[in-house]
């Protein structure tokens, strides 16, 4: 177990726009950080950093939380593994206590998995680098490929011995269980029990999370036995989804961001070649065909994607739909082609450092002058083939959902294309026309299926409304966390008699901690908060500035439970996504620049106090209309006090009396 002292070091070492730096590219806003979401689909920015308050909120998905609560969701960490990632990168030594046999038991299975994985990738390169065959079939394969023993070290390359079962039986007896073991395909369990090594006789590149963790496998067979597959990956798994994967992405995500530039690749040699030749910045789709979460990987780090294709045009236009793909994702996309019998690792691999980079450069061509060279090679002065392939460069530009972008590419097409741009606009709209209606026919047909949900929505809609108590005690919330600790002037209104015995209202000023003023305001008039998350978050701050002389937000978080961690941060952020516009008119007050925390404080009390008062009043004149019959002098007596009571709210407020509704 982790002692806390460690805990604490890595709290107030780690920076939260680092660590998120590392998987989502930031770009300044304001004092702030803004990224797209690492959570979900979208094309605008809606994922905020604050490193002021050491926090990060995504109002796209409503997550929120610090550095280690942004691990914990984006790379499915345990708290102890989270804490474990960053004291390793920010180089502090962890001082562990003794695990009870319980906490060790309370691991769940995907973590099991991950240790599994994690154990199989070291076995596989103790086998490569300190076993005769190890080094006479693996190593030597390596060293052939132009690896050298630091790069082969570096991507955790390694060997699965020939014999059947030897992997397995070592995990067992390492302690691993046959569950795991199977679960994450290292091991084929047979139907009679026996069970045998998936990657026996291969040598073994490891997949790996943005994080680093170890997700599966890729094992190349060495022989030229063509009825066993050349390449076996790890199956799908809770752990591995290689739809979502790309090959050397933990090893490129800082280059991809500081150059604002990924090269996409095919194969693992490919990554690792040219990785070893100084260019970083790079992934591979390890064989699949692209997809949209993959390309969402990269466009968390940057704009920007070439595609690397070997010199041999075979398959090439199959190749490129996925440049289609990367279009949708509102990304910018260049294509480099190698000589004819090179790719990007036997290219790299005989090509000095300095050559290389420029040869990428140099032959980086936007995707529209590629395609259009491709498909022209095809056409060979064909009017009906011509027509084809500027319809097929035209639907490609359709799928960039930049309208600018979209008139600056057809203005292209039709320079390269020597056609009017009149017919490409035609065409565009055409395509452009046909993409609505078939979203709308979606859209319809989703509809349709959500009729049997209408009662629900009809609820839901009722629900909907502004819940004023809701957002003003989220506001008293806010204010602590924001303010609690400051010493305020506030103005306490008192009755005293006169030397004639005259009872006025008399205003005296005396400072409070802001925490002091909120607690013995609710306190007075006996009121709770409704919503049981702000109470019991309310409890913990009063107890914590009550026991703490000192408040410090990254303090505060980390004795929070995650979920506590994530309202907390979804209050604090609340401004950054101006949630509140034009609340005034529902009677509740943001802090203006020119308004001091005392007013502030006063305002949010006064307006929750007259909420409160309005909703008595409200409940009095219901019962008044529902009983007729009865004597209702007291029930009026008591709305005309209470309605007195809000004209004193007002007044204080000094805004005019209106009611709730």
């Amino acid at each position: 177990m982790i002692s806390k002292s460690t805990i604490e070091t890595v709290f107030e070492t780690a920076r939260v726009e680092e660590v998120i730096g590392d998987f989502v590219q930031l770009k300044r806003a304001g004092t702030n950080l803004k990224g797209l979401s690492p959570f979900s689909d979208e094309k605008s920015p809606s994922f905020m950093v604050s490193p002021v308050k050491q926090i990060w909120k995504d109002f796209s998905s409503g997550k929120g939380g610090n550095a280690v609560t942004f691990l914990m969701e984006h790379e499915h960490f345990s708290y102890p593994e989270a804490i474990r990632y960053l004291a390793k990168k920010y180089n502090i030594e962890i001082e562990e206590t003794v695990q009870s046999s319980e906490e060790i038991a309370e691991a769940n299975d995907k973590e099991s998995m991950y240790l599994v994985s994690e154990y199989a990738q070291k076995f596989f390169q103790d086998v490569l680098l300190n076993t005769d065959e190890g080094q006479a079939i693996g190593f030597s394969y390596f060293k052939e490929r132009g690896f050298t023993t630091d790069t082969i070290k570096k991507f955790g390359l390694g060997y699965s011995p020939e014999t059947w079962d030897v992997f397995t039986k070592e995990a067992l007896g390492k302690g691993y269980k046959l569950e795991f073991l199977e679960k994450t395909g290292l091991t084929i369990l047979r139907e009679d029990g026996r069970h045998f090594d998936r990657f026996k006789g291969r040598v073994m590149f490891p997949i790996h999370s943005m994080s680093g963790r170890v997700l599966g496998f890729g094992g190349r067979i060495l022989t030229n036995d063509k009825k066993v597959a050349k390449y076996v990956n790890s199956p799908e798994s809770e752990i591995y989804h290689k739809s979502k994967v790309l090959y050397g992405i933990f090893y490129a995500k800082q280059a991809i961001a500081k150059l604002d530039n990924c090269f996409l690749c095919e194969g693992y040699t490919d990554v690792i070649q040219l990785h070893q030749a100084g260019i970083e910045n790079v992934v591979a789709s390890s064989g699949t065909a692209l997809t949209p979460d993959q390309i969402r990987l990269v466009n968390r780090l940057t704009k920007n994607i070439t595609v690397l294709f070997d010199g041999d045009a075979a398959g090439l236009r199959a190749s490129i739909r996925g440049i289609d793909l990367i279009l949708e994702e509102g990304m910018n996309v260049k294509v480099c082609t190698f000589p004819d019998g090179d790719d990007p690792d036997s290219f790299a691999k005989k090509t000095p450092h300095d050559e290389l980079v420029k040869y990428l450069q140099d032959n980086a061509k936007d995707f529209i002058q590629f395609k259009a060279s491709l498909l022209m090679k095809e056409a060979n002065n064909d009017p009906i083939k011509k027509a084809d392939l500027i319809r097929d460069m035209v639907t490609s530009i359709s799928k960039i959902p930049d309208r600018i972008k979209r008139e600056v590419y057809i203005q292209e097409c039709s320079r390269i294309m020597d056609i009017s741009e009149d017919v490409l606009f035609n065409t565009l709209a055409q395509l452009t026309q046909k993409d609505l209606a078939d979203a709308n026919k979606k859209f319809k047909q989703e509809q349709k299926e959500k009729a049997f949900e209408v009662v629900k929505n009809e609820q839901l809609a009722v629900n909907s409304k502004v819940d004023v108590q809701y957002q003003l005690e989220k506001r008293i919330i806010e204010i602590l966390l924001l303010y609690g600790a400051a010493q305020e002037d506030f103005a306490d209104y008192l009755y005293k008699a006169s030397d004639d015995g005259e009872v006025k209202e008399v205003k005296e000023i005396n400072s409070y901690k802001v925490f002091q003023r909120i607690y013995m305001s609710l306190q007075e008039d006996e009121v709770e908060l409704a919503n049981p998350v702000f109470q019991e978050i309310y409890n913990n701050l009063i107890a914590y500035f009550n026991q703490n002389e000192k408040f410090e937000i990254e303090q505060y978080l980390m004795q929070l439970s995650p979920e506590m961690s994530q309202e907390v941060t979804s209050i604090l952020m609340e401004d950054e996504n101006m949630a509140l516009h034009n609340w005034e008119v529902k009677q509740i007050y943001v802090k203006q620049k020119d308004q001091t925390i005392s007013q502030y404080v006063t305002e949010t009390i006064l307006s929750l106090r007259w909420f409160l008062v309005n909703k008595i009043i409200e409940e009095m004149k219901l019962s008044i209309t529902n009983q007729e019959t009865a004597d209702n002098t007291d029930t009026l007596s008591m709305v005309i006090d209470y309605s007195k009571l809000v004209l004193n709210f007002s007044n204080k407020l000094g805004r005019v009396m209106s009611r709730y509704s």
